[in-house]
């Protein structure tokens, strides 16, 4: 008898921003694979006999290869459970959704996909500031700050993210924004255009610290917290 998949995106980190779907996965999975930074209190709700598979991957740190988590995803699926895959944010940015879907496919595993607060917008309202503004910020865009090596890619289009009237959020960039603020700023982008700093969004250890391109370039040269970040620069950030 084949199971079912849910792919669940945890929003943030704050149990209290799951949607009621979400949640109610969460209650029935007989068996949940969950990234690191969608472990913590969201776990709680999960039932005491459910399997609770840890696959998290995060830079610098070992990870399980990404072709033994879709078969762990597909093996969980074929002896009968309801499993969850537990993405943090919304599972389709960024989150190598596509990856395991394929996947499912191939071994013709049912699934659904229930779409979670992006951390992009989690970190917005944590500022206190919306992501678009009419005429000086119609539009909004993400990027990943690092490719499959950790490094900073070199195919973006830098044209686009050097825009100063978008809101631009980059994903795990914390350690290549330096080498990219430095392509920005020669790309046109305005040294002085406001940015933020978002960490541990919707925890208790959140922080959230402002500041321009080029200042928190300077910054996070030196920076050793290992913390989940995202930064957004634009013309909202500094709101």
């Amino acid at each position: 008898m084949t199971g079912f998949v849910s792919f669940v995106g945890s929003g943030p980190g704050d149990p209290e921003l799951l949607t009621l779907k979400a949640a109610d996965r969460l209650r029935n999975a007989d068996a949940i694979l969950f990234d690191d930074l969608s472990s913590g209190p969201i776990l709680e709700l999960a039932r005491a006999e459910a399997d609770l598979v840890g696959v998290g991957k995060r830079a610098g740190r070992p990870s399980p290869r990404q072709d033994h988590v879709s078969r762990l995803l597909v093996d969980y699926a074929r002896s009968g459970q309801k499993v969850v895959r537990l993405k943090s944010g919304d599972g389709g940015i960024f989150g190598r959704l596509e990856e395991e879907l394929v996947a499912l496919k191939a071994a013709r595993i049912p699934y659904e996909i229930v779409p979670g607060v992006p951390s992009a917008c989690a970190a917005a309202a944590a500022a206190g500031i919306p992501l678009t503004r009419r005429l000086t910020a119609r539009r909004v865009q993400f990027v990943t700050g690092h490719d499959v090596t950790g490094a900073l890619p070199e195919d973006v289009n830098m044209a686009a993210l050097a825009d100063p009237d978008a809101s631009t959020v980059v994903f795990m960039g914390k350690r290549t924004f330096p080498a990219l603020a430095e392509r920005l700023i020669a790309h046109g982008l305005p040294p002085e255009t406001p940015a933020l700093l978002a960490e541990a969004v919707s925890t208790p250890d959140q922080r959230i610290t402002r500041d321009t391109v080029a200042g928190l370039a300077s910054k996070l040269k030196s920076e050793t917290r290992d913390r989940v970040a995202l930064i957004l620069y634009g013309p909202l950030a500094e709101t």
